[in-house]
């Protein structure tokens, strides 16, 4: 009887909910000396806002289960995070119906962990005057923000409620790219 082949680590982008900002300051090089301790093949964190890139046996669910219990144990704080494979990446990106940058408008993604509170983000975000939403992928929403607004945003502030902390995090295309191109 021939042995099956081992299949491939799937490779993942992790996205941190609220790292940096909001009062969780994590060091990136604290965060990999604790990603250390994972049974992870390969990793690294992008950027300061809370963004890794790795390889792992394991499934979606399976890895943001490690990572959120990882985070609260070494950090301390109620630690959620979103997590994709390149693949959806990929098709998010592929799908993204906004520039990347304009004089006027920066253009984010809502990933979410959940199609129930992506669905009602959505619902909500269409009633908003001047909010323009496009679902990319049954996990994200695409949006745009005037330039030095996004924070001042109808649709930004409504992310921001506690009820979506647990399975939403909001990241600028740019940075999406930027994942995408490290996991490939």
């Amino acid at each position: 009887m021939a042995n099956s082949p081992t299949p491939a680590p799937g490779r993942y982008g992790v996205f941190l909910r609220g790292v940096n900002v909001g009062g969780i300051n994590i060091k990136m090089a604290e965060l990999r000396e604790a990603l250390t301790t994972l049974p992870l093949g390969s990793f690294s964190t992008l950027l300061a806002s809370g963004n890794i890139v790795c390889t792992a046996d394991a499934s979606a669910p399976e890895l943001k289960a490690m990572m959120e219990s990882l985070l609260r144990e070494r950090f301390g704080y109620d630690a959620w995070v979103v997590v994709f494979s390149l693949g959806q990446l990929e098709s998010i990106l592929d799908g993204f119906p906004y520039p990347a940058d304009s004089p006027e408008l920066h253009s984010y993604v809502t990933l979410s962990s959940e199609t129930g509170a992506l669905d009602e983000l959505e619902s909500l975000g269409r009633a908003l005057d001047g909010t323009e939403l496009a679902r990319v992928a049954p996990l994200a929403l695409a949006w745009q923000a005037p330039v030095g607004g996004t924070l001042d945003s109808p649709f930004s502030k409504l992310t921001a409620k506690a009820k979506y902390k647990s399975t939403t995090t909001t990241r600028n295309v740019r940075t999406l790219v930027k994942v995408r191109e490290a996991l490939a």
